[in-house]
């Protein structure tokens, strides 16, 4: 009784929307709609191809730190037997510019005075005089409590080499 009740339902509801056939408003908008001229979808627009920029002067000093002075230069200046050691092989913190790096304490052990340098990436290593560090083959010359004395070891601009002195200094924090 229920599913001819429903059926009979839905066919009155059929045969009422179908009864009204004028729907002239309807066909007039199709027709005004489709009278319209047709547009045109605009092209993608084209990107360049991303390209990498290359740093080519990694290796030279920062344009950010203060340069070395001549007179530290003079100081020190062009000998002929300077050249820097390329058999030997590289130690770990010659990786990083001498910029790049901290001294933040030391440890002494029979005498022996360590300094413990931050790479900037996070590693503390310590080193004492004989150690490498920068990229421009800096040797530690001298370490004390407070100071550690580098001589680097840079190309004069005339296809020889000079002695560079450099010092990382003990940095101290306030914790606030």
């Amino acid at each position: 009784m229920i599913r001819l009740f429903a059926l009979a339902l839905t066919a009155a509801a059929v045969a009422g929307c179908s009864l009204d056939t004028s729907h002239s408003d309807l066909r007039q908008k199709m027709a005004a709609v489709k009278a319209k001229p047709k547009g045109q979808i605009e092209p993608i627009p084209t990107f360049t191809p991303y390209s990498p920029y290359v740093y080519s002067a990694a290796a030279e000093r920062s344009p950010f730190t203060r340069p070395v002075l001549d007179a530290e230069q003079r100081l020190v200046g062009r000998r002929l037997d300077v050249a820097p050691e390329t058999d030997r092989r590289k130690e770990l913190l010659e990786r990083f510019n001498f910029d790049a790096l901290s001294m933040v304490g030391t440890l002494s052990r029979s005498g022996q005075i360590w300094a413990l340098v931050d790479d900037g990436e996070g590693g503390i290593h310590r080193i004492t005089v004989g150690n490498y560090l920068g990229k421009n083959h800096g040797r530690v010359v001298s370490a004390s409590a407070s100071q550690v004395d580098v001589l680097e070891i840079v190309p004069d601009g005339t296809g020889g080499w000079i002695e560079r002195p450099r010092a990382l200094t003990l940095e101290e924090k306030d914790n606030q």
